[in-house]
């Protein structure tokens, strides 16, 4: 099994997540990937798959992710049924964080029980 068949979850998953200007090759059984994110979140993401895949330290695989926008941890789009606690538990694992992203967003948020769909929040770098 070549390493770009073995990684090709990593590099769909680069495709569904919009990576700029991304260039995959193979040289001598090691996969080099280079592109970049939008968010340091997106970044994880394809850090998280390629470990999943190759291990902790895997020697198959050189990535060169870069992140386009470091000011934020991501941007979140908020889906019907959403809460803070639900949005800061998916991205921090910790649901009581909410307030971060609740004082991150205090422009557009008045309270942290009301959010709406649609509306675009902030998840800030902890």
């Amino acid at each position: 099994m070549t390493a770009k068949a073995k990684y090709q979850d990593v590099l769909d998953l680069g495709e569904a997540l919009n990576i700029k200007d991304g260039n995959v090759t193979e040289e001598n059984g090691i996969l080099k990937v280079k592109g970049e994110a939008k968010t340091q979140y997106e970044k994880n993401l394809i850090w998280d798959k390629i470990k999943e895949i190759g291990g902790e330290k895997p020697t198959d695989i050189l990535a060169n992710i870069t992140v386009a926008d470091t000011s934020v941890y991501h941007r979140h789009t908020v889906k019907s049924g959403e809460t803070l606690g639900k949005i800061a538990k998916h991205y921090y694992g910790n649901a009581s964080k909410y307030q971060a992203i609740f004082k991150a967003n205090s422009d557009i948020l008045k309270n942290p029980d009301i959010i709406y769909p649609d509306q675009e929040l902030i998840i800030p770098n902890l």
